[in-house]
């Protein structure tokens, strides 16, 4: 066969597998996807993940998995389009021997029977990742099966968190011949990367179909659909014309994509039936690229050739120095010279010939020379087998044989039948077979039937034909027809029907297929066929057509079935009374029966209730009526009645509804008393009861102020009174009412008026005659031991003459004090009196006076009360200022004089205020001037109460007159001095000695507190001569000034002989001696209490306390100090019981000492109860001085 040329080489492209599934992302710049090459594909957009870095160093020039390749030889439809070749075996082998990096375990390949299923596993180890990797399966070198996922290929992937192990599962379900082939499965995860390879053999136990390849028979399915990666011949078909096409001239395609735009590549592509389009828009893509000038070849190989099946083709290139040495390779692998390569030497030229070219040869080849290669690419054509004798239509009957008949250019050629555009698989069970003649093609229908009318084609690898066959049903003729019946429930219905054929049918009811059962037989003998139902019902009611097998023919029969109507109403109540609560829903279905179905009229007092949207409305149903009222009310109660009627008869009832509700909510109550913590309410019963009997009510109450209301029955109230308890005092409440009736509980009432619980106070106390004159009485009394939360408003005073009844109010507005004066009364008349207190509650009860009051002055002889701290000197700082108070007693108002030291006061250096029961001396700023003895003088009439205070005021005292030194020797100086002559009026504490060096004249305190007047100063500097100063101390601190020696004392450094003068050891030891008597002391109850006392003794004495001659141990109510000789008896929170005799008792070995007081308690539980009420001190203070001047003896 002579060597194509380069425009046969353009010309012609090499069989192409079908391509794969559409995929979006990797098919923008290309269109469709090529199946040659994917390792080629960086540029169209599908670039394989393996070898990433070589191929953006390549550019376009093929990968090292490339090259190690082989051409893929012609492949079955489907899936057969990625098989490797046998040359990949040895790189596959290698490829799976390798570590693997990521997978714990491989897909193994296997074997499968045409029709089953088979599973594929992979397992990938998640201890190391991060996240889940990335697993794609391919069939082939580029076929990725994710667009595959069907009802043949399903994948699946698990994770097992115990083991952290990822399982991947590719299941092929019910496998075909031409899934069988070379797969793989790859892993990615960030950059590292793991791949296997594994086979697939699919056996055919009934043999095996040819394969044949037709190049533009493939067309994508749709992604996710049912019949993804399956073929489709349908579109072709649409596209083709039934007729022979005409030959037309070859177009060089080449040359067409080199000159035509990109947007025209796809049309370019679908006109001439190229399904490789992504190779080849790669390869001119490499054509279009500047060649770099070769040092090695002067002239290259041409970039693509083209050649027949079975044709010879010759690759030359030119040598630059015919030194070199050249190697040609075909697909990576080196060729060696044989029979099909022939290689041969002209000059600088080296020619390759491949002989008997195959498909198998369709792939990429290069020659090398030195360190350079060229490459080229070889497409192999395969001559089309075209269609010479078409199909003709055709027209039969059922049942007859039918024949299709056509005739190809070539004998033992591969032909596909196709049925309205499915393609027809031939099998043991099919109706169709396929017989071969040589060049004619036969498709033979056994028993045709009416769905094998359709349009059939044949379809070569070079052309197609189409007919179409029609197959028809005799005629049948229908002799007794169907007729419609009337029959009653549970009598016998018979349908019977006769045709021309002996043929079988149908029976159907209402559009279903009609079973036989024990009431039910279909009989067919022959041309008749009969339906019969045995004792008729409801159900057996519709419409009943025969169909006859094969025939578009119907015969049509109605049974009507016919029943008297009924109403069940064994649901209600003997007297048929229905019971609502109003504001509910009433929905009252009424069962009923009759066919057919009655009609159901509701009616009320003559008046039709129609159906619709209202309140009241009836619903009819086939097997009930109802009837609806949305929302109940009473007026809707009375008796209904029911009409039902069909062509089998009528039928009536009445029913009776009655409508209940809740009672209408009472009216406001009426609080008709108040006490402290209760009141007592009525109230009137509900007007309307609902329809109910009143079972009882509810009450509630809440604080004015809030919001929560709380019950306070939990048992029905029967009556129309109540008296709620256990409230608080001077809050304001409300109550209301619920009504309680055999259907619920009312609305509440409205509240009551607020009121407030109050409760008077108790009696005034201790009332008394504070003064009586010829016209007046004067009375006062203290406050209510019991106020309560109504508080106190004030008092009335009321008295009577004594003889009468009549109570005559001195106070014509209430009275804030405790204290009134009645005027206006006649000398000489006696009257008794009484105080209430007054609140919001009312009056309390009246406190009485005991005995009647004579209403005429008394003299009472004056009485001064010294207060007990004013017993003692009373002693004050210069500067301090001097408030004393003094009460007296006397009537009428006594006379008071001061005097000082027997002269008047000056009153303007003394301030004296008196009032009718106190005296007041004040000074703002004490002098020593001011001290003395302080008499009062206080006279009623001809009788006199005289009382002297003692005053002394203190200051500091002056510095000691003379201050001398009275021997020196060694480290030591002896000195003495006289007192202060000015002891500021007060007793000399101690002194304070000082010493300075003369030559620093710095002072320094040498001892302090120094009782003696004379003292000898230690430990003094050899060789120092110092002064000395002494400073007088008394209760007000030191003196202002010191006095210093006149002479300094030398010490001197050669020290005399001193000899230490005999001291006769002083006794320290005493007996025990109380300095601070114990004091008779008044305590108030529930107020801590303390008794204080010193004593001084040596060795310390051991202080016993007593209470009525038992000694206290133990006792926690009482607490015991001592420090500094101060002895303290704390009596926590005292009672009246605590009041007696203490004793302190101190006893060391030179004696025993005691010392008594009285302790009396007053106030007790009502005094507490003053306190806590909140009476002002003041009150209390005045309290105390009554108790004190009513008892006089014990205080």
């Amino acid at each position: 066969m002579p060597e194509p040329t380069k425009k046969e080489e353009n010309e012609v492209l090499a069989p192409a597998p079908a391509p794969p599934p559409e995929e979006p992302n990797k098919e923008k710049e290309a269109g469709t996807a090529p199946a040659k090459e994917p390792n080629k594909e960086k540029e169209a957009g599908t670039a394989p993940a393996k070898e990433p870095n070589k191929e953006k160093e390549a550019g376009t020039s093929p990968g090292k998995d490339e090259e190690d390749a082989s051409p893929p030889v012609a492949l079955p439809p489907e899936w057969s389009i990625g098989e490797s070749p046998a040359g990949e075996e040895q790189d596959k082998q290698n490829a799976n021997s390798q570590l693997s990096t990521l997978f714990v375990e491989k897909p193994q390949g296997g074997s499968v029977k045409v029709g089953e299923n088979i599973t594929f596993i992979a397992k990938v180890k998640a201890e190391d990742l991060l996240r889940k990797p990335t697993v794609k399966w391919f069939k082939g070198k580029w076929m990725d099966l994710a667009s595959k996922a069907g009802k043949h290929l399903q994948l699946k992937e698990t994770f097992e968190r115990h083991s952290r192990v990822y399982t991947f599962e590719m299941q092929i379900i019910k496998a075909k011949e031409n899934y069988a082939g070379n797969y793989r499965c790859e892993v990615t995860y960030k950059d590292k990367f793991d791949s296997c390879s594994f086979d697939l053999e699919v056996h055919e136990s009934t043999g095996t179909t040819p394969n044949i390849d037709i190049r533009s028979a493939f067309k994508r399915s749709g992604e996710g659909q049912d019949d993804a990666g399956e073929l489709d011949f349908s579109g072709l078909l649409k596209r083709r014309e039934v007729k022979q096409q005409e030959e037309q001239p070859e177009v060089d395609v080449w040359e067409l994509l080199k000159n035509a735009k990109p947007s025209e590549y796809e049309k370019i592509a679908f006109q001439y039936g190229i399904t490789d389009l992504r190779g080849m828009l790669k390869r001119l893509k490499r054509m279009r690229r500047v060649e770099k000038k070769s040092a090695a070849f002067a002239r290259i190989l041409d970039p693509a050739y083209q050649v027949d099946k079975g044709g010879r083709v010759r690759f030359v290139v030119e040598l630059a120095d015919p030194k070199l040495e050249v190697k040609w390779y075909k697909n990576g692998q080196e060729i060696r010279p044989s029979t099909k390569y022939i290689f041969e030497h002209k000059g600088c030229e080296r020619i390759m010939f491949i002989n008997n070219c195959v498909l198998t040869d369709d792939s990429e080849y290069y020659v090398t020379a030195g360190d350079e290669k060229c490459s080229t690419e070889l497409f192999v054509r395969e001559p089309p087998v075209m269609v010479t004798k078409q199909l003709e239509d055709t027209k039969a009957y059922c049942g007859e044989r039918v024949e299709l008949e056509c005739e190809v250019s070539e004998d033992d050629a591969n032909v596909k039948w196709f049925k309205n555009g499915e393609e027809i698989i031939p099998g043991p069970k099919s109706r169709y077979h396929i017989r071969v003649e040589g060049k004619k093609h036969i498709l033979v229908i056994e028993g045709a039937t009416k769905a094998d009318t359709a349009e059939y084609s044949v379809m070569t690898t070079g052309g197609q034909s189409s007919a179409k066959l029609s197959v028809d049903l005799k005629p049948l003729k229908i002799l007794t027809p169907l007729t419609d019946q009337t029959v009653n429930l549970g009598k016998e219905v018979c349908l019977k029907c006769e045709v021309s054929e002996n043929i079988t049918g149908k029976w159907t009811k209402n559009g279903l297929p009609v079973q036989e059962s024990d009431r039910l037989k279909i009989v067919h003998k022959g041309r008749i066929h009969k339906l019969v139902i045995a004792n008729a019902l409801v159900e057996d009611e519709g419409d009943y057509v025969f169909t006859p097998d094969s025939y578009s023919v119907t015969l049509p029969a109605k049974v009507h079935v016919i029943d008297p109507p009924k109403i069940n109403l064994d649901g209600l109540d003997a007297d048929n009374t229905v019971t609502v609560i109003a504001g509910n829903k009433l929905r009252l279905e009424i069962p009923i029966s009759g066919e057919p179905p009655p009609k159901a009229i509701w009616s009320r007092a003559d008046k039709a209730i129609m159906e619709g949207s209202g309140r009241i409305r009836a619903e009819n149903y086939p097997d009930s009526t109802t009837l609806v009222i949305d929302i109940a009310e009473k007026d809707d109660s009375g008796v209904y009645h029911i009409n039902l009627k069909n062509e089998a008869g009528e039928a009536h009832a009445s029913i009776k509804i009655k409508v209940v509700d809740i009672p209408d909510p009472p009216v406001a109550p009426n609080v008709t008393d108040v006490g402290d913590d209760w009141c007592v309410m009525t109230w009137e019963p509900p007007l309307y009861d609902g329809g109910s009997p009143i079972l009882g009510y509810f009450i509630e109450r809440k604080k004015k102020q809030s919001s929560r209301w709380m019950r306070l029955n939990f048992d029905l109230c029967k009556e129309t009174i109540f008296e709620p308890k256990k409230m608080i005092e001077g809050v304001a409440y409300e109550v209301r009412i619920f009504a309680v009736n055999a259907v619920g509980i009312s609305k509440p009432s409205m509240p009551s008026k607020p009121f407030v619980p109050l409760a008077v106070t108790s009696p005034p106390t201790l009332l008394t005659v504070d003064s009586v004159t010829d016209t007046t009485v004067t009375m006062k009394w203290r406050p209510p031991d019991q106020i309560g939360a109504a508080g106190l408003d004030g008092y009335v005073l009321e008295y009577c003459f004594e003889g009468t009844d009549d109570w005559i109010v001195a106070n014509t507005e209430l009275i804030d004090k405790t204290k009134f004066t009645i005027t206006g009364l006649p000398t000489d008349s006696r009257i008794f009196v009484r105080v209430k207190a007054v609140n919001a509650a009312g009056a309390s009860e009246p406190k009485y006076y005991s005995q009647p009051i004579l209403v005429k002055e008394v003299i009472e002889a004056p009485k001064i009360r010294i207060p007990r701290h004013l017993k003692q000197t009373y002693i004050r700082r210069v500067g301090e200022a001097i408030n004393l108070v003094i009460p007296f007693q006397g009537k009428p108002r006594p006379e008071l004089i001061w005097t000082k030291d027997g002269a008047p006061i000056d009153k303007n250096q003394i301030n004296i205020r008196n009032s009718e029961t106190d005296t007041i001396v004040f000074i703002r700023k004490a002098e020593r001037s001011h001290s003395g003895k302080y008499d009062l003088q206080v006279k009623v009439e001809k009788f006199v109460e005289t009382a002297s205070i003692d005053i002394r005021v203190v200051d500091r005292p002056g510095p000691p007159q003379l201050v001398k030194i009275e021997d020196v020797w060694g480290e030591n100086v002896a000195l003495s001095w006289t007192p202060p002559r000015d002891d500021g009026n007060t007793a000399i504490t101690g002194y304070t000695i000082q010493k300075a060096d003369k030559k620093s004249m710095e002072w320094f305190t040498v001892i302090e507190h120094y009782h003696r007047t004379s003292a000898t100063i230690t430990e003094l500097v050899i060789g120092n001569e110092y002064y000395f100063r002494v400073f007088a101390e008394n209760m007000c601190g030191l003196s202002e000034d010191a006095t210093m020696t006149k002479e300094s004392a030398v010490i001197a450094k050669d020290g005399k002989i001193y000899k230490n003068p005999v001291y006769e050891d002083f006794d320290f030891t005493e007996a025990p001696m109380f300095t601070q008597p114990l004091v008779n002391t008044y305590a108030v109850a529930g107020y801590n209490a303390t008794l204080n006392c010193s004593v001084r003794g040596n060795p310390k004495p051991k202080i016993t306390w007593m209470k009525n001659k038992v000694a206290i141990k133990d006792d926690p109510r009482y607490r015991m100090f001592s420090n500094q000789g101060v002895c303290t008896l704390e009596i926590r929170k005292p009672s009246p019981y605590d009041g007696g005799t203490y004793c302190c008792k101190a006893v060391n070995d030179l004696g025993t000492v005691e010392i008594e007081c009285k302790l009396e308690v007053k106030g007790g539980l009502s005094f507490c109860r003053l306190l806590l009420q909140g009476v002002p001190p003041n009150i209390i203070d005045s309290y105390l001085r009554d108790l004190h001047s009513s008892n006089p003896e014990e205080y």
